[in-house]
């Protein structure tokens, strides 16, 4: 606890300050929701568009080349904002837990009320491993838009261009498989600053400023939760 109050206008800032990066770990939460819903509903409205269309051999041709690249082109999209979303949403859980810890320093005890969660048991009560990346909104989108990629690759092997069904499907295959690992390095690779540049600790008890450490559960926490100070993409 300092020796001297702070100033009644910097606390109100503080509180308010707060308040919005709650209120922006929030969005990114439902911003993420929505996207996965976007392109989870267009999934399956094409397929059951399609499937309308199997009785006319020509119409679902034209239907299938059309309708499987654009979902597979959304799928890129909502994958890369999704992955920002988890970002945004990192950054606004650090910079609150910052001013927890200043609140902590207010008052004898405060700690008690404002002690941030234990990094090595969890984070609210749950841990994530340092694999949870793998269980991201992201990840699911990307494990989906893989199987299209894969079969619109089969599709247009053999159906456009008379391969044979076998190697068509192998092809497809390893389509999927290496568009999944490498949009899961992308996804992997872009988390890797929000996990390891901490922010700044806000002197306590006259101390110096240092790094606030970013756990791998904020990662989990930034896509499960739902409250608005502990979740996001």
């Amino acid at each position: 606890m300092s020796n001297e109050d702070p100033p009644q206008s910097f606390v109100s800032a503080l509180a308010n300050e707060q308040f919005i990066l709650q209120s922006v770990s929030g969005t990114t939460v439902g911003e993420s929701g929505n996207r996965a819903a976007l392109y989870l509903s267009s999934l399956s409205s094409g397929l059951v568009a399609l499937g309308f269309a199997s009785g006319a051999p020509d119409v679902f041709r034209v239907m299938l080349f059309t309708v499987l690249p654009t979902i597979f082109v959304l799928g890129c999209f909502t994958t890369v904002r999704l992955v920002d979303t988890t970002i945004e949403n990192l950054v606004a859980i650090r910079r609150v837990e910052r001013i927890r810890r200043y609140w902590s320093t207010l008052a004898p005890g405060g700690a008690e009320f404002f002690d941030p969660d234990d990094f090595d048991t969890g984070q609210r009560g749950v841990r994530y491993g340092r694999w949870a990346w793998l269980f991201t909104i992201a990840s699911m989108v990307i494990v989906i838009n893989s199987v299209v990629a894969a079969a619109t690759t089969a599709i247009l092997c053999s159906g456009l261009f008379g391969i044979g069904h076998i190697t068509s499907q192998v092809l497809g295959s390893l389509i999927g498989v290496a568009f999944a690992v490498v949009a899961m390095f992308y996804q992997w690779r872009r988390l890797q600053g929000p996990l390891h540049n901490g922010g700044k600790r806000p002197p306590v008890n006259g101390g110096q400023a240092g790094a606030v450490p970013v756990s791998r559960s904020m990662v989990g926490a930034a896509t499960i939760d739902t409250g608005p100070e502990t979740s996001a993409t």
